[in-house]
């Protein structure tokens, strides 16, 4: 589904990627943890082609990036992330934004087909927004634009759904409620890379976790080999410990505090 080998980015001085490696493979559910500045959206900048490497290869979805149309394989990527509500129309209706994920279009100006306003309708009853269909987008709450979102990036069927903290900003309910949603899509044939700093967004639909540092891959793996206290604390410097309830990890800080050397 995705391989990214020996990916090096530079800005004048500045090296943002230093010999990035991460292998996804179908069935697989990702989630990407690292501090601010890590490189962590730069990684999926790239996955999304919207950015490339100074250096390396980036093959999603069994094509290269640089020797294929990019347009054309984000077509099987659903993306969600703050900055897409930013480009969106508040006065359009919901079921109408949801609807242009058909076909990765920010606005309609045309008729919209009558299949592809069902499927919409459809999307928004699975998230729970059905009766919200009709209302302005811009009436809509933090946590209910992010299920928005969700229904969006389902439209186009995507074969690979990449989320940038998608709930970020929302409060414990709308948190949660959203979460919920994201656990259905166990049931279907798609693969998750989710990117957040809170351990507690890893809930069991997650089979894998890779943390980035300084632009490296630190640690990568199946998320109970990779969420450890010695491995965080050593990513976060700072002493952590993990403990997990409900197949879900729950992050503090260890007793003795302080930043370790």
């Amino acid at each position: 589904m995705i391989q990214m080998e020996k990916l090096y980015l530079t800005r004048g001085e500045r090296h943002i990627l230093r010999g990035v490696d991460l292998s996804i493979k179908q069935g697989e559910q990702w989630v990407i943890l690292g501090r601010n500045g890590s490189g962590k959206t730069t990684l999926l900048e790239m996955m999304t082609g919207y950015m490339f490497p100074s250096s390396g290869t980036i093959d999603i979805l069994g094509h290269r990036f640089g020797e294929c149309d990019v347009r054309e394989v984000r077509k099987d990527i659903g993306y969600i992330s703050q900055s897409l509500v930013e480009k969106l129309t508040l006065r359009d209706p919901v079921w109408e934004v949801v609807a242009t994920g058909e076909y990765a279009f920010l606005r309609f100006y045309q008729e919209i087909d009558e299949t592809v306003r069902l499927k919409a309708l459809q999307l928004l009853d699975e998230v729970g927004l059905g009766h919200m269909a009709e209302q302005p987008l811009g009436t809509l709450s933090q946590g209910e634009r992010k299920k928005m979102l969700l229904a969006r990036a389902l439209m186009s069927d995507p074969k690979l759904l990449i989320m940038d903290e998608p709930c970020a900003g929302l409060d414990l309910y709308e948190r949660e409620k959203l979460l919920t949603d994201l656990g259905k899509l166990k049931e279907r044939s798609i693969t998750i890379v989710y990117v957040t700093h809170h351990l507690e967004e890893i809930i069991p639909l997650f089979t894998h976790v890779a943390i980035v540092q300084d632009g490296v891959i630190a640690a990568a793996g199946p998320k109970q080999q990779v969420l450890t206290n010695e491995i965080l604390s050593r990513a976060y410097n700072y002493p952590v410990e993990v403990e997990w309830a409900h197949g879900r990890p729950w992050i503090r800080v260890a007793a003795a505090g302080g930043e370790q050397g």
